[in-house]
């Protein structure tokens, strides 16, 4: 699995970025663009919300559980990498 820097992500061209805490974490705040399905809804019902054919950017508060969310993710078929440092890296 690969991890990913918020300044790596900013240089791509129309990243997809997933915020997989829960929707009031979301809401408090969260990248401009990123949308937001909580893990436990993702892990569900990945097939319903990821496409194979397209690469994701996961992110959580800290990067841990993103990190392990986009192993599993990635064991299951679909290309998504973790963004280092969660939003707290991101925010400070």
């Amino acid at each position: 699995m690969e991890g990913i820097t918020f300044c790596e992500v900013l240089k791509l061209n129309n990243p997809i970025i997933v915020d997989i805490r829960d929707n009031y974490s979301y809401c408090l705040g969260h990248i401009n663009g990123a949308i937001n399905i909580p893990y436990y809804n993702l892990l569900s019902n990945y097939s319903r919300y990821l496409d194979k054919n397209k690469i994701y950017y996961l992110y959580c508060d800290y990067g841990k559980q993103s990190a392990e969310i986009s192993k599993r993710l990635n064991s299951f078929g679909y290309n998504t990498k973790n963004i280092i440092g969660g939003y707290e890296g991101y925010y400070k």
